[in-house]
């Protein structure tokens, strides 16, 4: 496929569904098994929702609306969205109504697309207090009989709508350019209110022309990709759905994040996509998972790590004897880890959020090949990744095909090229402030090594200022202290201050295991104030301030009631912790370690402490 002439997103899936016809595109679980969604089925549904969009009154630049959960449908409404000439608005399902309300105003959406009865009752009532909204297509049965001041359709009787209009959807695409938007995706607002980024349809295309020249090095045949990570966010937008469908793969979608293990051995895809926190998860999972096995399957499983990380950061510097022996445990250890993937993995591809080196190394080091991008959704999203053939688990890679970054005098990353947003909707003010001479400031700091590859050292928004005068990055001391056994969470805090403090949420597993060793209740809530409990989470603190410099050493902490997440508002829907949220939250606790010599564990239940 030639990406650089390609008119739009629409086009090139139909020209992708007419030259793969009855193949399987799309899978989702129905009555409990896998069932497929072909690309001509796909390309019927498209075409036929775009005509009825059209029938319902949605017009060439029109904003329409799109909630739902990963599935078929979600795919097809972007696409016939796009291919009616309109522009999708994704909002996330974790969405309030007023979060839903701020969206619809901000882009004045003329229609919604909205799958299950909940999400529709939630989106009505968004859609009251907005008059531009004319009417709601529900792909779940709703059930509801009154809905003042919108008008609801049905899923079948939008397309039934579509399929009895003149088949003119060729010509609507052919009127496309790629210079037109094709979607406004709003910020998940780690700091604040989120912002609508607009992609044009070139932007999103760069990002897959991109992907390509990166993963062709993998040998690029009958892919197949689980989608998992929501398709709102940017990430997923163009690396779960339209990088597959412009190499022609299938996609699988993940019934939630408690089935992903299961899910991943019934769809064994070839390439996933993820954010750190899985890999981190996970990470724990397998850590914490061996402690139940025999004393020599662990001997074992630490060889294989061993010997894997020794491989990696010094190839070719593995003896004989060790290089048998690794053999041996690819065998023993890495089939039987790379079985848990699906078995058929090529690469995982871990973007959204800073991945700690040592989490990739781990995982390379038991034969997976973990590739770290690096993005924003301002660009589309993908700047740049590891290639399979060069990989510095340390580094983010090299910029992609047709994208150039350049290292601001201050350290900032600048990004140019057809991937850059044409800016933030209606936010002149903040769009003249990222994109300054048709460079895309991008907020983070970093440097580009001798390879091209760039390095992320953190963000200039998030860098903490100690009363010493000295830099300090929160993400790096919060990556170490989330590697240890019983850390599942934390954030450091400091700025102006004499020395680190930290909010910590345990490990869930440690919590369990720690509970019914000392006879106490499993719950977080009340473990956050038992003074035994905060000496054991104090432990592996001290494990991690003996390998850090006495500037970024934790001197005290607190113990989280419960775990930050998207319900409490403490993580992005991309599962980012979001600072200020968090310290709303416990920042009155924060700054008592500061005052108080005397209380060592401090607590607030997220849910009281937010009024939720």
């Amino acid at each position: 496929m030639d990406y650089r002439s390609i008119p739009n997103l629409a086009r090139m899936f139909f020209e992708r569904a007419e030259s793969l016809g009855d193949k399987p595109f799309m899978w989702a679980k129905r009555a409990g098994a896998y069932r497929p969604i072909s690309w001509t089925d796909a390309a019927h549904q498209v075409s036929a929702l775009a005509r009825g969009l059209r029938a319902l009154g949605v017009e060439r630049g029109d904003r329409v609306a799109l909630v739902s959960e990963n599935r078929p449908e979600w795919a097809i409404a972007d696409v016939a969205i796009m291919a009616a000439g309109a522009i999708t608005v994704p909002g996330y399902v974790t969405n309030t109504v007023d979060d839903h309300r701020h969206i619809l105003n901000n882009t004045t959406a003329k229609a919604i697309i909205v799958s299950t009865r909940k999400l529709c009752v939630d989106l009505i009532s968004a859609a009251r207090l907005c008059p531009h909204v004319k009417f709601i297509v529900a792909i779940e049965p709703h059930g509801l009989t009154q809905y003042p001041g919108v008008d609801v359709y049905s899923w079948e009787d939008a397309i039934g709508r579509g399929e009895a209009a003149p088949d003119d959807t060729a010509e609507a695409v052919a009127s496309i350019a790629r210079n037109d938007l094709s979607c406004i995706i709003h910020t998940s607002g780690t700091g604040g209110m989120p912002r609508g980024v607009t992609l044009t349809h070139g932007a999103i295309i760069c990002n897959c022309m991109g992907a390509q020249v990166l993963l062709r090095q993998l040998g690029l045949e009958d892919e197949v990709f689980l989608s998992f990570l929501p398709l709102s966010h940017a990430y997923e937008h163009a690396a779960g759905l339209f990088f597959p469908i412009s190499i022609g793969a299938q996609i699988y979608y993940a019934e939630g994040a408690e089935a992903l293990g299961a899910n991943m051995v019934e769809a064994r895809p070839t390439i996933m996509t993820a954010v750190p926190r899985l890999y981190e998860t996970l990470h724990g999972r397998i850590t914490a998972g061996m402690k139940r096995q025999s004393a020599f399957k662990q001997r074992l499983f630490w060889k294989a790590v061993a010997l894997g990380t020794k491989r990696y950061r010094t190839p070719r510097s593995l003896s004989l004897w060790e290089r048998c022996i690794d053999l041996v445990l690819d065998l023993l250890v890495r089939k039987k880890v790379k079985a848990r993937f699906g078995g058929r993995l090529k690469a995982l591809v871990s973007g959204g959020a800073p991945l700690n080196p040592e989490v990739g190394v781990f995982f390379t080091a038991l034969g997976l090949t973990l590739l770290q991008g690096y993005g924003q959704t301002e660009a589309a999203p993908v700047v740049s990744c590891n290639r399979p053939s060069k990989i510095k688990l340390h580094t983010v890679g090299p910029p992609l095909e047709d994208v150039e970054v350049r290292v601001a005098e201050d350290g900032e990353l600048l990004v140019r090229g057809e991937l850059v947003m044409k800016g933030y909707w209606n936010d002149p003010e903040g769009s003249a402030q990222a994109l300054r001479d048709g460079w895309l400031h991008t907020g983070d700091i970093g440097v580009i090594d001798e390879d091209g590859h760039i390095q992320i050292t953190d963000r200039k928004k998030d860098i903490i200022v100690n009363s010493g005068g000295d830099n300090l990055s929160p993400q790096r001391v919060e990556g170490f202290l989330t590697l240890e056994p019983e850390i599942a969470q934390a954030m450091v805090h400091g700025d102006k201050r004499p020395y680190l403090v930290a909010v910590i949420v345990p490990r869930a597993e440690f919590a369990d295991e720690w509970s019914s060793a000392n006879g106490k209740k499993a719950s977080l809530a009340e473990l956050a104030g038992d003074k035994a409990f905060h000496a054991a989470v104090g432990a592996a603190v001290e494990r991690v301030n003996a390998r850090l410099s006495p500037i970024e050493r934790v001197r005290r902490f607190i113990l989280a009631g419960g775990g930050f997440d998207i319900e409490n508002g403490m993580l992005t829907p991309s599962l980012k912790i979001r600072r200020h949220v968090i310290r709303r939250v416990y920042g009155d606790a924060l700054e008592g370690l500061y005052q108080d010599r005397g209380v060592e564990s401090r607590t607030e239940h997220p849910s009281r402490a937010t009024g939720l």
